[in-house]
């Protein structure tokens, strides 16, 4: 399930349908039946887009519009199943040893040589389109380093060659960050620009379509709360409203509003029903109970919950839904906290034009908190929820720190306060407490009271000089509405990588809603191709490591490097073992032989969509294609290998291991023994090497030679020895090999010194059992 809220009942479909019958006639008179019957199909189609819409998130809406887009046009003969499911699917590929050379590894990632190559075989559309890339390839950098390159035209003879369908293709074989807003144009081309322009929240509207009998559910996002709408429309209407937040102890109480209201003709919100989940089965026959009793015709009784897997089924399918998000943006943030301070509290301050500047410095940076998640794990390792509670807090240590002491600011004392008590009182994750101490000792400091005060390196956004609320407003009401990365003192590469993202989460979901199908269609029946993808797994899938002709060879060997080898080769195997035998006994079901279980139709299901299967990631977590899965695997055994056989390799890959801490354990402790020191007193130095692995001759005394190592959000400038700003569209950047170095351990500097996280896997926040943070790796900035 997409959402554990998402559920629509037949009834409601039925109903839906015949209104759209009846208001269709009422638009327009057709001339025949054959119009009839279609104009029907659009306004119907548009409706349901419409009706579905209200009750979505705004993440899932675009998702709605392209699921309902395939639909319709599958029904109409004009969708090409395999071309749509190439472009859901991407280029899968599980043997790169025939693959062509890549001819511009500086550009086309992996990924995109992949898509490209799959494309080009797969595709009977796209023939030639790799040997036409390769031939024409400054064309094509000059269109994938286009902003928008799904609105500009394709380079030679592709553009005027390939339909809709086959545009959006290209876009995710070669730009899979600009998916969405080509998904839009495709859909808009294909249906109607309607069907990407969801209708906003008309609660008069929705309230006119509902009934006394009608149960009506705001499904809630953090940050959001309806009552003041709500309230605002039953004054509208010259209805009382009564409100209950529900918890503990209100049961009652909710028995008593909804009898009264059924009787006296109120509304009745019964707010925040997921804090009382468990009661939700009892107020389901209550309410279906009132109404089977005939309540008073003003009668309604709302709801409103978050989303939970425990309200029950029925009573969600009868509801009719709208969800409640908070505004999306730095400009929408920053009005209505703005719009929410009276005239009384800005001006109880008595330093008011100190405490106005910084007043209006926090709104920016609370703005800037809850914005920063949507560049996913480039915002914060994991979302949290600030609220305006935070801001509230943080506000009145401004006014109270500000009256105790006007002429000399305790700055250290309001940062403190602000960063570690309040609003890191939320922040579980240190790189996030980072993150945040930066930008309150920015945003708060005596800079913040000069002239014209920057809040980014943008000059849209700053501190007037005119600090009235009037003039903030004003000022405010100018600013874009969608905001750059830079505004968040962000790199433009974060908005192209949470897009990306965003693409993923958006074809895997359809997947899932299709079954892996996308549509069928043409071609061989997935049984077929996941037992041919089988077959070529277990032609890969490297044979186990000879554990005892290991501890043979190394029997000599006492060092702690030795036990976490063993302990590595335990692991792998295992998971080569297990992960052959499930191969085995899926390829015995497709065939029949065996009754496929629930645990084998999840790997057929996962295998169908290019995927690892879950039960394959217990001995170390990856979020690779299974087309990158495999290869990655195969390397892994190579190194244990190398190592169990040939000695402790020169340059180590510690991503290659299951468990890298251990590893970097084993390298302390080694040292520890040969110098005769408590393991504690050891600490690491990195040392960045100027050379690549082949100019490495022998593994060095103590620690190890460290490579394939990503960096995220920045590149290393050999030029001067440093970490720099990323290239624009370069997501990853290779780090050259580094030397841990173990060291007596010493006072940390910090001058020109980044502590960069190191983490095991792209999930920053890992597991309980296997968290992804590993070690900080000092390195100059």
């Amino acid at each position: 399930a997409i959402d554990p809220m998402y559920q629509f009942a037949l009834d409601s479909y039925v109903h839906l349908y015949c209104q759209s019958i009846e208001t269709s006639r009422e638009k327009k008179i057709a001339s025949s039946l054959e119009e009839r019957i279609e104009d029907l199909n659009q306004f119907h189609a548009l409706a349901v887009y419409r009706f579905g819409c209200r009750a979505l998130f705004e993440r899932h809406k675009l998702l709605l519009s392209l699921h309902l887009c395939s639909r319709v046009l599958s029904s109409m003969g004009d969708l090409n199943a395999d071309e749509y499911r190439f472009f859901l699917f991407g280029g899968q590929v599980l043997d790169r040893s025939t693959q062509a050379q890549n001819p511009a590894p500086d550009w086309i990632t992996q990924q995109i040589w992949d898509n490209i190559t799959e494309v080009d075989t797969q595709l009977e559309a796209f023939k030639g389109f790799q040997a036409s890339l390769e031939q024409t390839l400054r064309d094509w950098k000059k269109w994938y380093s286009c902003g928008e390159p799904e609105s500009e035209p394709l380079p030679g003879e592709w553009d005027g060659r390939l339909d809709a369908l086959q545009k959006l293709i290209v876009v995710r074989c070669i730009r899979g960050d600009r998916v969405l807003p080509a998904a839009q144009i495709f859909i808009s081309a294909k249906l109607d620009p309607k069907f990407v322009e969801p209708p906003a929240l008309d609660l008069e509207a929705i309230y006119e379509e509902s009934t006394c009998k009608t149960p009506l559910l705001f499904v809630l996002t953090p940050g959001m709360d309806p009552t003041a709408q709500l309230n605002a429309l039953a004054i509208v209407k010259n209805v009382p409203c009564n409100n209950l937040s529900l918890g503990q102890g209100q049961e009652p109480k909710a028995i008593k509003m909804i009898d009264d209201g059924a009787q006296q003709g109120f509304w009745a919100l019964l707010a925040n029903c997921h804090l009382c989940a468990f009661w939700l089965p009892t107020l389901e026959k209550y309410v279906e109970k009132t109404f089977d009793e005939g309540p008073h015709k003003d009668f309604r009784i709302w709801l409103s919950s978050s989303p939970t897997p425990k309200f029950p089924i029925q009573l969600l399918q009868n509801c009719i839904k709208m969800t409640a998000e908070p505004p999306r943006s730095l400009k929408a943030n920053v009005t209505r906290l703005l719009s929410n301070t009276t005239e009384e509290s800005y001006s109880r301050v008595s330093e008011l034009a100190k405490y106005r500047k910084l007043f209006f410095s926090l709104c920016w940076m609370h703005a800037v908190l809850l914005e920063r998640r949507k560049f996913k794990m480039l915002g914060w390792n994991t979302p949290y929820d600030f609220n305006d509670s935070d801001f509230d807090i943080s506000e009145n240590i401004l006014a109270i720190y500000l009256d105790l002491d006007p002429t000399e600011i305790p700055w250290d004392a309001i940062r403190y306060l602000i960063a570690e008590a309040n609003y890191g009182g939320r922040v579980t994750e240190a790189p996030d407490n980072r993150v945040l101490r930066s930008y309150v000792n920015e945003f708060f400091s005596p800079a913040a009271l000069g002239q014209k005060f920057q809040l980014s390196t943008l000059p849209t956004y700053f501190i007037a000089e005119d600090t009235s609320l009037s003039s903030y407003k004003s000022i405010v009401r100018e600013w874009p509405l969608s905001e750059p990365p830079e505004a968040f003192g962000q790199h433009g590469n974060a908005e192209i990588s949470s897009a990306m993202v965003d693409t993923e989460m958006m074809c895997s979901t359809i997947l899932s809603l299709s079954g892996g199908s996308a549509g069928g269609g043409g071609g061989i029946s997935p049984d077929e191709q996941v037992f041919s993808t089988c077959e070529s797994l277990l032609e890969k899938l490297p044979e186990n490591i000879d554990w005892e002709e290991v501890v043979e060879r190394n029997e000599s060997d006492a060092s702690p490097l030795k036990v976490c080898l063993l302990q590595e080769i335990e692991r792998y195997n295992e998971l080569l073992t297990k992960t052959r035998a499930s191969i085995k006994l899926l390829m015995k079901g497709i065939q029949g032989f065996v009754v496929i279980s629930k645990d084998q139709e999840e790997v057929l299901t996962s295998l169908f969509a290019g995927q690892v299967p879950k039960a394959w990631l217990y001995a170390y977590p990856s979020l690779k294609p299974l087309s990158s899965w495999m290869p990655d695997l195969i390397d892994r055994i190579e190194q244990l290998n190398a190592w169990g056989f040939a000695g402790v390799p020169k340059v180590m890959w510690l991503g290659g291991v299951t468990y890298p801490t251990s590893l970097l354990t084993a390298l302390l402790q080694a040292s520890a023994r040969k110098n005769m020191v408590s393991v504690d007193t050891l600490s690491w130095d990195f040392v960045v090497q100027s050379v690549d692995e082949t100019g490495i001759i022998a593994m060095p005394k103590e620690g190890a030679y460290i490579k394939a190592m990503i960096l995220e959000g920045a590149k290393w400038d050999s030029n001067i020895g440093a970490l720099a700003d990323a290239d624009p569209m370069a997501l990853f950047n290779a780090m050259p090999i580094i030397h841990f170095k173990p060291v007596a351990r010493k006072k940390a500097t910090t001058d020109g010194i980044y502590s960069c996280p190191l983490y095991l896997y792209p999930i920053r926040t890992g597991t309980r059992e296997r968290p992804s943070f590993m070690i900080w790796v000092d390195l100059k900035a």
